[in-house]
């Protein structure tokens, strides 16, 4: 059997430091930790392939237990202006890429909110660079979309245009539209982009399982499997990379449930999720947990609050028209759905933003009856708003914290978009993860790349400062920081929990040999270093498949 032998590293698993420096890997299993030198003359050592860790920190694996890959894959290969710094640099990058492009659609994404007034660029300014091509561009969070006068043409968009129940569509005084459309109203775009060929889709899954892989992600779960915003299913470009073996990681898929859902159709939806379900679990691909938006995000006021929304500058309670922000479904079908899916032994994958979707979501949980609840463990992702008497419901009805951990601090869009319009009171209550933590409840992480970056150690830098590195911006919410074994242990042996991935998430014998090697000791120095910080290599099964 091959082996492995990592050695000089510092070695840490699920909260704690551990005696030694080298774990020995036989057969894709750790047979043994201790002393570099007495496990290199053990005879199962003996033809090892030995990885320096040069002081690194040596730990399992990370699992990302909310990530779109085959979306960010995709996208990668298209046009993504995510790294451009204001609206000039965002639309010279457009211009180039439509100067280039020669398909009857411009179509990409990754723009910020925050770098337009009020988040809503305008169709005007995407007409100069775009000219007559239709262009449909997903912002960085994928709530909203930025489109020229070509696509609203295209897709019929006018004055006359009524905003779809799930969505908004930005409009001047004489109620015109503007450019920007707002969850639910991209679809009215999204029907008529050009479909992504097999190969390209193949392709994107392809570069984004290599991303993941060099930043020490063995195991992820894709948050969406369905048709949902421009994107299609992703079920057959993961089944294609399963079955000719160059898909290498542990993966699995939330089943999407469409917004449109009603009571009558919760039937027929539940009974067409368990046909995917078993056809998928043939081909390899687990598709058992289900995937349910509540509602959208608080920078748009679409997430779902218990209170309207605050005039900016006021924390008097003053609504914005009385907005609440959008719960994409009723109570009833909820409930319905969420028993029905739990029912039949899938895990629920909640979306949650604001405060009402989050305690909306806690209640469906609960109507479940206990024998069908306790079948698998439930999950709530984002978690941005919390009612601080929802925070001790998720241990009691025994539902994990899914934490996006970059998000809990003080950059642009939090302080000039978000934090205005919740007011002091609302922002207080803010990713409350060492609550969380302080009341018992399960923590684990993820990404939501390509909404953010897809390396943990950022996450991590932000879940135990609270801030964004290098800024001078106080933390946000400080009282809710992790230490940083908290932290690292929710990126690794929270989410292998979530995921139900046994045997794998720590570091000790007889674990599956699933692990990575940091560039430094990220225990060793400041918090304020923990982002410096970097996966160098990474084993899956025992075998290096990343080095950086």
């Amino acid at each position: 059997m091959s082996a492995l032998l990592i050695r000089g590293g510092v070695l840490w698993s699920d909260g704690a430091f551990l005696d030694g420096d080298a774990v020995l890997v036989v057969g894709g299993v750790v047979r043994a930790i201790g002393a570099g030198e007495e496990l290199a003359a053990r005879d199962d050592a003996a033809g090892a392939e030995v990885v320096d860790a040069a002081g690194g920190l040596v730990h399992a694996s990370f699992a990302d237990a909310h990530v779109h890959a085959a979306m960010a894959g995709i996208e990668a290969l298209g046009l993504d202006v995510s790294a451009a710094h204001g609206a000039e640099e965002c639309l010279a990058r457009v211009a180039a890429y439509a100067a280039a492009h020669e398909g009857p659609w411009i179509v990409g994404g990754g723009w910020h909110m925050s770098d337009y007034e009020g988040g809503t660029p305008t169709a005007a300014a995407l007409d100069a660079v775009t000219g007559d091509v239709p262009t449909f561009l997903v912002n960085a969070d994928h709530h909203g979309a930025w489109v020229n006068s070509a696509a609203l043409r295209a897709a019929g968009i006018d004055a006359d245009t009524p905003d779809p129940e799930d969505g908004r569509i930005e409009r001047d005084g004489t109620g015109s539209p503007t450019g920007t459309l707002h969850e639910g109203a991209m679809a009215l775009v999204e029907r008529h982009l050009p479909p992504v060929s097999e190969d390209d889709a193949r392709a994107g899954l392809a570069v984004a399982a290599g991303t993941l892989l060099r930043h020490g992600v063995t195991a992820w779960q894709e948050a969406i499997v369905g048709e949902y915003g421009g994107h299609s299913d992703a079920t057959p470009a993961y089944t294609a990379l399963i079955a000719d073996g160059s898909l290498a990681a542990r993966v699995s898929g939330a089943l999407w449930v469409p917004r449109d859902a009603t009571l009558e159709s919760v039937p027929a939806l539940v009974a067409s999720f368990v046909r995917r379900r078993d056809a998928n679990a043939l081909a390899g691909f687990d598709t058992s947990s289900a995937k349910i938006m509540v509602d959208g995000v608080a920078e748009n006021r679409t997430a779902a609050m218990h209170e309207p929304y605050v005039e900016p500058g006021c924390d008097c309670g003053a609504g914005v028209d009385g907005e609440r922000g959008i719960a994409y479904f009723s109570t009833a079908v909820l409930r319905a759905v969420a028993a029905a899916l739990a029912a039949e032994g899938f895990a629920l994958h909640f979306h949650a933003i604001g405060d009402r979707a989050v305690t909306e979501a806690l209640d469906a949980v609960e109507a479940i009856p206990a024998a069908d609840r306790s079948r698998r463990r439930h999950h709530i992702a984002h978690v941005q708003v919390v009612d601080p008497a929802d925070v001790p419901r998720f241990a009691a009805l025994g539902v994990t914290v899914n934490a996006q951990a970059l998000w809990a601090r003080n950059e642009a869009q939090m302080t000039e978009l978000t934090v205005p319009i919740l007011g002091e009171r609302r922002a207080a209550w803010q990713y409350p993860f060492g609550s969380f933590l302080r009341a018992g409840a399960s923590l684990a992480m993820g990404s939501d790349w390509p909404v953010s970056t897809p390396d943990p150690w950022q996450a991590i830098h932000t879940a135990v400062t609270r801030r964004e590195p290098g800024s001078d911006a106080g933390p946000l919410n400080p009282v809710e920081a992790l230490t940083l074994a908290e932290a690292l242990r929710a990126y690794t042996a929270g989410s292998h929990e979530l995921l139900g991935l046994e045997g794998s998430g720590v570091l000790e014998a007889g674990a599956r040999a699933d692990l990575c090697v940091a560039s430094r000791d990220p225990f060793a120095g400041s918090p304020e270093e923990i982002a410096t910080t970097r996966t160098v290599v990474t084993v899956l099964g025992g075998e290096v498949v990343a080095r950086v």
